[in-house]
């Protein structure tokens, strides 16, 4: 093993095992080199990497801390690997939320809050057939991004806002070339959260999953 993973995997441990948390600062570099039996060289190495995928904040003049490790700064460097994606990885991108999407619908019929579900009915209720392309558009990210929310999990509802905004140009594409696409996008959601609201998880997962695979399919007949 690298020494620099092996001081990646040191650092990890301090963490799992609650040795240092979120927010804490860690100890100078010679002290915490000394404390885990590495050179200041490979320690500083596996910090330079740890501040790239966001678990740790380098502040210059201050010290180097962990950060908040919340979901959505972890998934942070998935989510630049995803924007260098091209016509055809979009297909790949879809069929991740095809997976994830359904799933997360079934989850948050069994799990929604009232108070998120006038919300997202509030989201639906508030376009209408005049709605031009870019509003549509605007308004299924935050529909969906409301539905991941309602789930209650936190990484579920991160993974899934970080790869959906990769598929904005396909969807925007669609809606340009496409006849009736606000109409039948306004239909699928409002069925979506009607099933939601009744706590049906397998409908909310098959509408979902229907609504999903329409842009899918229609993306892969287009390329």
């Amino acid at each position: 093993m690298a020494v620099t993973d092996e001081a990646i995997l040191k650092i990890k441990d301090m963490i799992l095992t609650g040795e240092i948390g979120p927010g804490d600062r860690l100890p100078p570099e010679k002290e915490l080199s000394e404390h885990l039996g590495l050179s200041r060289s490979s320690l500083r190495e596996a910090v330079k990497a740890l501040e790239v995928i966001r678990v740790l904040d380098v502040r210059r003049g201050d010290g180097t801390y962990v950060t908040s490790l919340e979901p959505r700064l972890l998934l942070e460097a998935m989510s630049f690997v995803v924007d260098l994606h091209d016509d055809q990885s979009v297909l790949e991108i879809f069929a991740v939320r095809r997976i994830l999407e359904p799933a997360a619908a079934s989850l948050a019929a069994r799990n929604v809050d009232p108070e998120i579900l006038e919300r997202l009915r509030t989201v639906v209720t508030g376009v209408d057939d005049a709605t031009d392309v870019e509003g549509l558009v605007s308004h299924d990210l935050e529909f969906h991004r409301g539905i991941a929310e309602a789930t209650g999990n936190a990484y579920l509802a991160s993974l899934i806002d970080s790869i959906s905004g990769h598929t904005v140009r396909a969807r925007v594409w669609r809606g340009i070339t496409e006849e009736n696409a606000v109409d039948r996008t306004l239909h699928e959601h409002h069925a979506i959260l009607d099933a939601i609201a009744i706590g049906d998880a397998d409908l909310a997962h098959a509408l979902t999953l229907t609504h999903v695979s329409g842009v899918e399919h229609w993306l892969r007949s287009a390329l």
